[in-house]
């Protein structure tokens, strides 16, 4: 049985659901030109040409029952995308052979064809069908010039006519440049589609996810005010108790739990409201280049890296920032601890820095940790939501909250099993002179 399809998988069975459909469309068509012509032009119902064009037909509609069955048990679905393709290009031919050859008006299917692989294989397939057509048409004008099969015709009689060398030549080079060109063009716009496609997906999740954690800071925020004031009361309650009371020792360890926990308390109440209302900072030209080695340089000595992970940095030079230098390290720290704890013994974190287009600075930090499912990453960013044993929740929570302060963003790619990549959105700003 077909297994849980990955985004991609199911992208692409939907777009070959729409080929079967169009190839259908197109068959019943075909069927139905073919009777018109038949009646219009009296040719006679057993005529060669007719006969296989109708047997051609019945092929495809038999064909096509056969992947709609075979879609929903096929497990490598990129791979029957390139059977039917392939399938396709020779009907086409076939199509072409029936109806004329080198005279045949239905050669420009085979750029159609072409169209629709850029569609669903990309670039790569594109190129492939595109060799295709160009090798089954080449061979097609060869065989019909050297007179190995003579072509047929709707009308009756053979179509063959007598064509030179250099007419083959000159059309199949016409239709090899023309599929390629198709190819190419074809695969660029469909590659440009698919990334403005992702590009909406991840702005549509990060709007989703800033109204949720706007929601929720809001309530944040006023809890955690409500919850440090009697809290600071409590506390500065229990240390006069403490030093103007004489204790025993098994009072006197209760008193110092209740004091650890109201601090720990007190700093989870602090998170809470840095997450909810980050404080506004002291904007200044961050250079990120610099910014991020030292950082990169304190993490190296903290004792969740040192002496078991390699951190390695491919960082563009003279970019810069507008932003609160503490926040920005604190960001960078956050994210590189979180790499690190993904990390069970030994391994590495990449940083990249470079910049965008747009006037963004990307900064990208990729583990090879333990990786994530694409359930935990729905909610990695949710207050609260962790999967190690001794976190609060909070440290993406914060650093989400910070760089939205910013205007910048933060995105998240991982696979369980092989990493994480966290990517750093930020507008840059003009250097300094």
């Amino acid at each position: 049985m077909r297994g849980s399809p990955s985004p991609s998988d199911s992208d692409l069975y939907l777009k070959l659901k729409w080929l079967m459909f169009a190839r259908v469309l197109f068959t019943t068509l075909l069927l139905g030109s073919t009777v018109i012509l038949q009646l219009s032009e009296a040719v006679p119902p057993l005529a060669p040409a007719l006969l296989v064009l109708y047997g051609l037909i019945i092929s495809i509609f038999f064909l096509s029952f056969i992947y709609t069955v075979a879609l929903n048990r096929v497990s490598h679905v990129l791979r029957f995308a390139y059977i039917q393709i392939g399938g396709d290009t020779l009907i086409v031919s076939l199509v072409v052979f029936v109806t004329g050859n080198f005279s045949s008006i239905f050669s420009f299917l085979y750029l159609v064809v072409i169209i629709y692989s850029s569609i669903l294989l990309a670039r790569k397939g594109s190129i492939v069908i595109a060799l295709l057509c160009s090798c089954q048409y080449a061979l097609l004008l060869v065989f019909e010039y050297s007179g190995l099969f003579t072509p047929f015709a709707l009308e009756e009689g053979p179509a063959f006519i007598h064509i030179a060398w250099t007419q083959v030549l000159y059309k199949v080079l016409i239709t090899t440049f023309g599929c390629f060109a198709v190819a190419f063009l074809s695969s660029l716009l469909a590659e440009q589609t698919r990334k403005t496609k992702i590009e909406l997906w991840a702005m549509e999740d990060h709007v989703k996810r800033v109204e949720k954690m706007a929601a929720i800071g809001e309530m944040a925020a006023g809890l955690a005010h409500e919850i440090k004031n009697p809290l600071a009361s409590l506390s500065g309650s229990i240390q006069i108790l403490k030093d103007g009371v004489e204790l025993d020792a098994d009072h006197a360890r209760l008193m110092q739990i209740v004091l650890r926990e109201a601090d720990r308390l007190s700093s989870l109440a602090n998170n809470f409201l840095l997450f909810a209302r980050p404080p506004a900072g002291r904007v200044e030209n961050i250079e990120l280049d610099k910014a991020i080695l030292e950082t990169v340089e304190l993490f190296e000595k903290d004792g969740s890296c040192q002496d078991r992970i390699s951190i390695h940095t491919d960082i563009s030079r003279n970019l810069f920032i507008a932003m609160d230098p503490i926040h920005f390290r604190q960001v960078l720290w956050n994210l590189l601890l979180n790499a690190a704890e993904a990390i069970d013994v030994e391994g590495s974190i990449d940083i990249k820095l470079h910049s965008l287009k747009n006037h963004h600075a990307l900064i990208e930090i990729t583990d090879n940790g333990c990786g994530m499912s694409n359930e935990t990453m729905k909610s990695i960013f949710d207050p609260f939501f962790t999967t190690k044993q001794n976190g609060t929740g909070l440290g993406l929570s914060i650093v989400h909250s910070i760089l939205e302060s910013y205007d910048g963003r933060l995105d998240v790619k991982s696979k369980d099993g092989t990493g994480t990549t966290f990517t750093l959105n930020l507008m840059q700003t003009v250097p300094p002179t």
